[in-house]
């Protein structure tokens, strides 16, 4: 499905593939270092053969995972938004998303997690958890844009968790 950002930009929202490898590392490298802590909470240079495989080799019920790409440049990712089960079937995955820095402000993160959010409905999740930087407010605005409820929970070191309660399901979609 395509999406207009707020800047015009259009986006193409799909399921994160096995050949998205390449894809990935770049759309890494692209990143601002800032961009990067606030996703991995730390450095990332670089993301290793085995960290690709785990983030692109998803069965689609435990471990969900969407790339927008920009609409005339298929290859460019701007955004990921994926939520893995800690244990199969488990009830709270943990929720991450990124957005490439050119297209931050532009609406797009919203797009991703309320897609991720209804294809996590279609698999019987209800919950997010989210750990995050202390000081990443985006994350909370994100959140709080699309749960019915958004808890806190401090954590040492400037980390916090958020857990945000999805709306109700409907025939597998997000309640209006």
């Amino acid at each position: 499905m395509v999406h207009v950002l707020r800047d015009g930009t259009r986006v193409r929202i799909r399921p994160v593939e096995p050949g998205d490898k390449s894809r990935l590392q770049h759309a890494l490298g692209q990143l601002s270092p800032e961009s990067i802590r606030r996703r991995f909470l730390a450095a990332k240079p670089a993301l290793s053969a085995a960290e690709l495989r785990y983030l692109t080799e998803v069965d689609g019920s435990d471990h969900l995972a969407l790339l927008a790409v920009l609409e005339d440049d298929p290859e460019q990712v701007v955004g990921v938004a994926r939520c893995v089960r800690l244990e199969p079937g488990g009830d709270v995955p943990d929720f991450a998303i990124v957005v490439g820095d050119p297209v931050q402000g532009e609406g797009l993160g919203t797009v991703l997690a309320a897609a991720l959010a209804n294809a996590a409905c279609r698999v019987g999740i209800r919950r997010f958890s989210a750990t995050t930087l202390a000081d990443n407010e985006a994350a909370e605005r994100l959140l709080a844009s699309f749960a019915t409820r958004l808890r806190h929970q401090a954590f040492q070191g400037g980390v916090r968790e958020l857990i945000a309660e999805l709306p109700d399901c409907t025939d597998g979609r997000l309640a209006a």
